[in-house]
């Protein structure tokens, strides 16, 4: 068997920051530390920092008074900030920069008038907080249909964001149809969508014109940016499978394959996808070849709240992450 390896996968920047909050914060102020959400959507980042001592919760009114929360790289609405500062919590925000760059251009565009249309999934923790800045002035359309059919406020300025783990061609034929009915339809200056994203199924696109017989996307079930990549190859005619580790490869999907495309979501502990490499070598012998399609440089910076208290306590910034 030959197996592909996607480069980039994995962690991206937004992940990585919010992983090494968590893991300063626990070396700054140790345990007990809560957390609103899953830090990133992993089962197996959450399991490592609940041994830790922390504690997820998934509101803040579990959270006790004086105590210090994070919140999730997926970001909140300013609702969540208002009950944290009643509360009388201790906050550390580990919303993704690109996140908060939305929520940015929701509050820039709202004041100048514009009714926004964003492009999402009803429910996803990161589209609950952007729709949380300005609820009356946004509307989720979430595939083409909607976009064709849905109601939208009549509107003279219409502005168009989108949850940042959709790739290009996920928003591509709902912008399309959202044209079609606006015309007068806008765009930001720049992308909302994250690079790594992106990248990802970039990366899936190559592999699959290399031949591949397989995916297998490594990733915990509610990463949405994880499923999404097996569509990416599923639309290309290659079957593809959402693996949370190497547990769930099911000897039946190898057989009479060749040649197999491993991957992973954006919140996926570099380990885990060796793990899965391991048990493809364990079954058949697979050699490795690394498919490379950008090289990804982004570092976003921490806090500067918990920099300074990290100085003042003498914990070097760079801790190694615990899972990479």
């Amino acid at each position: 068997m030959q197996v592909f390896l996607a480069n980039p996968r994995g962690f991206c920047a937004g992940v990585d920051r919010a992983i090494r909050i968590v893991d300063l914060a626990l070396e700054v102020y140790g345990p007990p530390i809560y957390v609103r959400k899953q830090i990133v959507h992993n089962s197996h980042v959450v399991r490592g920092f609940e041994a830790k001592g922390v504690i997820f919760v998934e509101e803040l009114a579990e959270v006790p008074g004086g105590a210090l929360a994070i919140l999730s790289a997926h970001g909140v609405s300013p609702q969540v900030h208002s009950e944290a500062r009643a509360r009388g919590l201790r906050v550390i925000d580990a919303t993704c920069p690109l996140v908060t760059k939305v929520h940015l251009e929701v509050l820039r565009f709202v004041k100048q008038g514009y009714h926004i249309i964003l492009i999402g999934h009803a429910g996803h923790d990161e589209v609950v907080g952007t729709t949380g800045h300005a609820p009356e002035h946004i509307t989720l359309i979430e595939n083409e249909q909607q976009a064709r059919e849905k109601p939208v406020p009549p509107h003279r300025k219409l502005m168009v964001l989108t949850q940042t783990t959709l790739g290009i061609d996920d928003t591509a034929g709902v912008v399309r149809a959202l044209r079609e009915r606006f015309p007068e339809l806008e765009l930001p200056p720049t992308e909302d969508i994250c690079y790594a994203t992106q990248n990802r199924q970039d990366a899936v696109k190559a592999m699959s014109e290399q031949g591949i017989d397989l995916l297998l996307v490594v990733g915990s079930p509610n990463s949405s940016n994880a499923a999404r990549l097996v569509e990416v190859g599923r639309a290309r005619r290659v079957p593809g499978y959402l693996i949370d580790s190497a547990a769930d490869i099911r000897d039946a999907w190898l057989t009479g394959v060749r040649r197999v495309g491993v991957t992973a979501g954006a919140s996926t502990p570099e380990p885990i996808i060796q793990g899965v490499l391991e048990r493809l070598a364990a079954a058949s012998g697979a050699t490795v070849d690394l498919v490379t399609t950008a090289e990804e440089s982004t570092v976003f910076q921490l806090p500067p709240g918990l920099r300074e208290a990290a100085a003042e306590r003498g914990v070097h910034l760079n801790l190694p992450v615990w899972n990479r």
